[in-house]
């Protein structure tokens, strides 16, 4: 989706020759700038009852009297705000998608000019919109015609709009990337072929790329991840992305991304219902990927590292069992109380190898539990550390870009179900409060930096009709990273 600005005096938009008008409204008549020809077919709808004004309420026109467009589609957003805005972007082109409109126009039509956020929120929307999975599914419908938008903006706020288009257009190809690696089946996105991603991109945005292989992890001795993958005929890899835009000497942020290409739950097998859904188990090393992507683009001023475990965790006869105890790259052992806690064991060895970058900050994203989706439903991300001032940087960070996370408790009381008999640490404790003695066990292997750890099991996929990736949190994670950089 390509998104410019287009400079035009609102009294003046009427004019546009384009092939469709997408105009928001705030429910507040008095706050409307519109043209005579718009405000009139909008009082008319009303009359009629065709159209209330309420958020998220729409009304498309064909071939409208007093305009140019041969498309008019009016949205109401609840206020000015950046979820409101959203929300009626959203339902706004959704009548687009399917129209034979090639080029459209935005128009905000409340107090006020569009600004870097509605703009960035604008790309972000639309190429949402417009996405269409086709790598394994040749016969889709055909992508949508269209294929531009003009953000219709006054002279004096085209800079910051096009500040916001630019960090908007980075974001969307990144969260896309996230979102065509993970809906991609088991049987195509390998830890192999996600490797083979991992190069590609490097290759394209001048970024470094190092793919450790069996051999290489074994002598790192990765023995919890290791432990993980030896129940599948898939090798295992381990990607280390780097990212410079600051000086060599400066501390970079780190990013690990879960990349469980196919979790079957392994000897402790998964219920089969649904289990296809676990082809999305690497939604961590998919954002780590298309946040890669973004801040290539935007080239912040601040160095960036990826490490992304991938394997399979399969049932075969190499399997490890309930009860296997297993040695972590820290030293620490750990006893296999349930093998579909895996997870963790995968990322534990990545955070002890992550100490080698003398870390400003290590960010762990994974699609850790499932009881992180009871906790907080398909809403929020959860995030758990114990410092405040990264906690709160990412809880910004979330808000800003619409790709929200709730902090979550780490108390030490926690620990206390993370005993075992046999091993320094177990890898599951009780069943209450799953997604923090999760983040517990995880917190056991970042003592040397600074840490957070980003469950995104409910935010990272959808089910249902509309089932696939989301590409969060590439936003949040670019716009922590942007913040950081200044």
């Amino acid at each position: 989706m390509d998104v410019q600005s287009l400079t035009a005096a609102t009294q003046d938009y009427s004019k546009l020759v384009t092939d469709a008008m997408v105009v928001i409204v705030p429910p507040e008549t008095s706050a409307w700038r519109l043209p005579a020809a718009v405000r009139k077919l909008i009082d008319d709808a009303v009359d009629q009852g065709d159209l209330a004004l309420k958020a998220g309420r729409t009304l498309y026109a064909h071939r409208p009297s007093g305009l140019k467009v041969p498309r008019l589609v009016i949205a109401v957003a609840a206020d000015g705000g950046g979820k409101a805005w959203r929300k009626a972007l959203g339902a706004a082109f959704g009548h687009l998608k399917g129209s034979g409109a090639e080029r459209a126009a935005l128009v905000w039509a409340g107090a006020g000019e569009p600004d870097a956020a509605m703009a960035e929120a604008a790309v972000c929307v639309a190429q949402d919109a417009v996405y269409v999975y086709r790598h394994t599914k040749p016969s889709a419908a055909e992508a949508p015609k269209w294929t531009r938008l003009d953000l219709v903006c006054g002279e004096a706020a085209q800079a910051d709009v096009d500040a916001g288009l630019t960090r908007g257009r980075a974001i969307a190809a990144g969260s896309t990337l996230a979102r065509e690696v993970a809906n991609r089946p088991g049987n195509h996105c390998t830890p192999s072929m996600l490797a083979d991603h991992a190069r590609e991109l490097a290759k394209e945005r001048g970024l470094k790329v190092e793919v450790l292989d069996r051999k290489d992890i074994e002598k790192l001795g990765m023995g919890a991840f290791l432990a993980v993958a030896q129940g599948s005929e898939e090798p295992p890899r381990f990607i280390v992305l780097r990212y410079q835009g600051a000086g060599k000497k400066d501390a970079p942020t780190v990013l690990v991304g879960k990349g469980i290409t196919f979790d079957t739950g392994g000897i402790s097998i998964k219920p089969s219902a649904e289990m296809d859904e676990m082809k999305f188990d690497m939604g961590g090393a998919a954002s780590v990927l298309g946040t890669f992507r973004a801040i290539a683009e935007l080239k912040p001023k601040i160095n960036v590292v990826g490490l992304i475990p991938t394997c399979e965790n399969m049932p075969d006869g190499r399997a490890i069992k309930p009860g296997d105890v297993v040695t972590s790259m820290s030293g620490k052992t750990i006893e296999i109380l349930n093998t579909d806690a895996e997870g963790r064991l995968i990322l534990c060895d990545a955070l002890t190898y992550a100490e080698r970058f003398k870390p400003a900050a290590v960010i762990d994203i994974a699609t850790l539990t499932g009881a992180i989706i009871i906790g907080l439903g398909f809403q929020h991300a959860g995030l758990f550390s114990p410092d405040d001032t990264l906690a709160d940087a990412l809880l910004q960070a979330g808000r800003t870009s619409h790709d929200t996370a709730w902090r979550m408790p780490l108390d030490e009381e926690y620990d206390e179900g993370l005993k075992s008999h046999f091993a320094d640490i177990p890898n599951i404790g009780a069943r209450a409060g799953g997604a923090i003695t999760a983040a517990k066990f995880l917190q056991r292997f970042t003592g040397k930096y600074r840490w957070a750890h980003l469950d995104v099991a409910g935010v990272a996929f959808r089910s249902g009709a509309a089932k696939g990736g989301t590409g969060r949190p590439v936003p949040l994670l670019t716009h922590y990273l942007l913040g950081q950089a200044g």
